[in-house]
């Protein structure tokens, strides 16, 4: 079957170890089911793939990909939670919870193969390509906001970086959920589109924000950590689910943090329950995900050099 997948480790260089072309379809396994994928969407766990981390060179080669949406061995249309060894369903008991691509064949190929469990059905609402948006980035903003940060109705979140896919994801969300969103970025293109899909504001990354708010939702890390601090009010939430700036800031603030009785919260992706409501929430508020590009399977590269560069706003996917 037709893959994009990993074959090199190039730690500075990541596309380098990109390779199109064909690879054995998935062998049957007990507890498992295989799902011929119509749609996968790129986050930027597969370019950390490339890089190596996460994955090891005698894992290779890997299909890459974590999200997808298809159609099941019986013909339904279904959505994967890519989390495996969660449950304990399909792996030996002592096994780690583990993303698709570190230690199991991804989604960017004709079909994935993944234990019964981590399969639920697609709400009719949603197209192929939106719901392959939903299982990693999307669900990662849902569970910052709505599990680890906590806010309800009325509460205001500061969102850094707009234009990536977990970013745009707690915009549309927070904004659906009535939250009131603040957002930055240092494109006035992006600071625009948050804006139209319902930031109250968005100002230039660093910038001082008309409020202080009750919770932000940092995926940015090094670039903006001080800025989301200054950004809280006394006893505010920072969630954090990524660093694609870096994971070591110049002043950790410790003073700010426990002198204004701050929460620093990590958080990584979502369980298979908050993917159900994240499906549910979409398909019964007409919520769907901001999409940039859709490209097919074997033009992958492309859709990789945009998520490299950062050209993007909102999901890159490739269909099937």
């Amino acid at each position: 079957m037709f893959a994009a997948y990993a074959a090199r480790i190039d730690r500075d260089q990541p596309l380098n170890g990109l390779e199109l072309g064909e690879r054995p379809a998935p062998e049957a396994r007990p507890g498992w089911t295989t799902v011929n994928v119509k749609a996968a969407s790129l986050n930027h766990h597969d370019l950390w793939s490339l890089r190596g981390v996460g994955l090891g060179e005698e894992a290779l080669p890997m299909i890459l990909g974590c999200d997808a949406a298809g159609t099941d061995q019986d013909g339904n249309e279904v959505v994967l939670h890519s989390v495996i060894g969660q449950s304990g369903h399909g792996v030996g008991p002592d096994e780690p919870r583990s993303i698709l691509t570190e230690r199991y064949q991804g989604t960017f190929a004709e079909q994935v193969t993944v234990p019964a469990w981590n399969v639920l059905p697609k709400p009719k609402e949603l197209s192929f390509a939106e719901a392959a948006c939903l299982p990693t980035a999307w669900l990662t903003a849902y569970r910052m906001l709505f599990t680890n940060a906590g806010v309800r109705p009325g509460d205001s979140v500061l969102v850094q970086g707009a234009g990536g896919g977990v970013a745009t994801a707690a915009i549309v969300l927070g904004a659906a959920a009535g939250l009131r969103v603040y957002a930055t970025s240092r494109s006035e293109d992006k600071r625009k589109r948050a804006v139209e899909l319902g930031a109250e504001a968005a100002v230039p990354t660093g910038e001082r924000l008309p409020r202080r708010v009750d919770a932000v939702i940092e995926t940015v890390g090094a670039a903006t950590w001080s800025h989301s601090l200054k950004s809280l009010r006394p006893g505010g939430t920072l969630v954090i689910s990524g660093a694609t700036t870096g994971f070591n800031p110049e002043r950790t603030e410790l003073n700010r943090i426990f002198f204004l009785e701050l929460k620093v919260v990590g958080s990584t992706m979502g369980s298979k329950d908050e993917l159900a409501s994240l499906l549910n929430f979409c398909a019964a508020k007409g919520v769907r995900p901001v999409i940039d590009t859709t490209l097919p399977l074997d033009r992958a590269r492309e859709g990789f050099g945009k998520l490299a560069e950062g050209e993007m706003f909102g999901k890159v996917v490739l269909t099937v």
